[in-house]
């Protein structure tokens, strides 16, 4: 795997499928309201691309899932995850959970929209990327989203 992206929502396989397809719909299965989990695989697998959060459980505090409503009870261990994933050497944030991890854990600091801070983790040189949330509440159109994406992923050598 060749990046490692922690908190992945549901309009990011809409995402995917306008950056690998030109089609938002390519992963979306619309009449059963689900995706195609079959095809969304062979992708990740095809890419090299591993999908993981940086909380292993969480307490949401409302009704939402807000970040500022959700308490995290138990963090991922980041470096065992990444000794798994070798070639890994990008991690891909959106929420501001997941930022908050890397850079309170890591020493990392947060990056403009769409560009990385360079940092090491276990002995292992890293780029840590800020992408727009993938969440439908936030305010900036899908087509735009995944322009910042298939930028980003140009840069990693994905596409």
């Amino acid at each position: 795997m060749d990046f490692f992206y922690p908190n992945f929502s549901n309009q990011m396989w809409q995402v995917f499928g306008l950056v690998f397809f030109g089609d938002s719909q390519r992963l979306v299965d619309a009449e059963h309201k689900t995706f195609r989990l079959e095809d969304i695989k062979a992708l990740l697998e095809e890419r090299g691309i591993a999908i993981y959060d940086t909380a292993c459980a969480v307490r949401r505090l409302s009704g939402n899932a807000s970040d500022k409503d959700l308490e995290i009870v138990e963090k991922t261990d980041i470096p065992a995850l990444l000794a798994q994933i070798p070639s890994c050497h990008d991690i891909v944030c959106t929420g501001q959970k997941s930022f908050s991890v890397l850079t309170e854990d890591y020493g990392v600091p947060v990056p403009q929209m769409g560009t990385y801070n360079d940092f090491t983790l276990a002995a292992r040189p890293m780029r840590l990327w800020r992408m727009p949330s993938s969440s439908r509440a936030y305010p900036m159109k899908l087509e735009e989203k995944a322009a910042y994406y298939r930028e980003m992923m140009k840069q990693i050598g994905i596409i």
